[in-house]
């Protein structure tokens, strides 16, 4: 009678996690609906650059977080973000292609070249890794300012145009920068949600039994780091025909830790983080530029606040949300 009780209150559970999938992706359906409807309702040219550029972050922290769930953290990814960047605008600028062709020489490059050191930088660990990314992304800095007669060197690169002249309207590039995000995000969502994503966490936790189980570790880690830098590469070519200025500085390592910053207060470990700490990086210190003297000690202080309440990230405040939710259910 016991075993029966137990098994009639366990039956639930199995349904619990599809339940908990269908809601997840009900509230990303909803929220696709709404940032498409927004242009129809704000027509503020500075709210929709802000916005534009939400998305193009966002896919950048969501392509690091790709790695960060093999257990590395990378602080070079804003060198593969350039190589993206200069291989968009110079395919365009210099052989004429088509915005499309660019962005599949976006992807390529970066991909290439993290398919070809992969194997050596990701037997590397813990600070080993970071120290390694590190140099590379400066390495990578370098090409681009001593390589003056392909990059522009310190000056950068000038007047690149647009995709296509109707995304010179804030409304049309917004709209194709949300495209780009829901695509590539929604990707990376059912990749990591996938057996693959499954295999990728026990790598995380354990490279150890992951291989004693049979997992290629240094496959799948090579997978995920060339995949993540050709999305970022992605992110870049967006960056570089948004802004229509692409120089050095814009991939350099304050731009690779603000990456790595996302994803910590966002939450390392679901997807779902890397979005939440793009809004808190990206549309925070706007909501501050009222305050330009005070502003980094603002932002300084609510990181530190977080981080000290919220180790797991701005996502723990959900998760401990619906915890007490269930135990305030569970007591009635």
């Amino acid at each position: 009678m016991t075993e029966l009780a137990a098994s009639n209150a366990a039956a639930p559970i199995p349904a619990a996690r599809p339940q908990r999938r269908s809601l997840a992706l009900s509230g990303a359906i909803a929220l696709v609906v709404l940032l498409a409807a927004l242009p129809l309702v704000v027509t503020d040219t500075f709210i929709l650059n802000a916005s534009t550029t939400v998305f193009i972050t966002a896919i950048a922290a969501a392509s690091l977080h790709l790695i960060i769930r093999t257990g590395h953290v990378s602080l070079g990814h804003a060198a593969f973000m350039g190589l993206g960047a200069y291989a968009s605008v110079l395919a365009n600028m210099t052989l004429g292609w088509p915005f499309y062709l660019c962005v599949v020489a976006a992807f390529l490059l970066p991909a290439a070249l993290a398919l070809l050191i992969g194997p050596l930088v990701l037997r590397l660990t813990g600070k080993y890794f970071v120290l390694v990314t590190f140099l590379l992304g400066e390495i990578v800095r370098m090409v681009f300012v001593e390589w003056q007669s392909v990059t522009g060197g310190a000056n950068g690169v000038f007047g690149i145009a647009p995709p296509a002249p109707i995304f010179l309207q804030p409304a049309a590039y917004y709209y194709l920068a949300l495209g780009f995000a829901v695509v590539l995000i929604g990707f990376i969502a059912r990749l990591l949600a996938s057996e693959v994503g499954r295999i990728v966490d026990s790598i995380r936790e354990s490279e150890q039994l992951a291989e004693c189980s049979g997992v290629p570790v240094l496959r799948f880690k090579v997978m995920m780091f060339a995949l993540g830098c050709g999305i970022v590469g992605i992110a870049g070519a967006l960056q570089g025909h948004f802004v229509r200025y692409i120089d050095p500085t814009s991939f350099s390592i304050v731009q690779s830790l603000n990456l790595v910053v996302i994803n910590v207060i966002g939450g390392m470990y679901a997807i779902v983080g890397p979005l939440i700490g793009t809004l808190f990086l990206v549309v925070v210190p706007e909501f501050l530029r009222s305050y330009v003297e005070l502003q980094r000690i603002i932002f300084g202080v609510i990181l530190i606040i977080v981080m000290a309440f919220f180790p797991g990230g701005l996502i723990e405040i959900g998760t401990r949300a619906a915890g007490l939710l269930r135990k305030g259910r569970a007591g009635r």
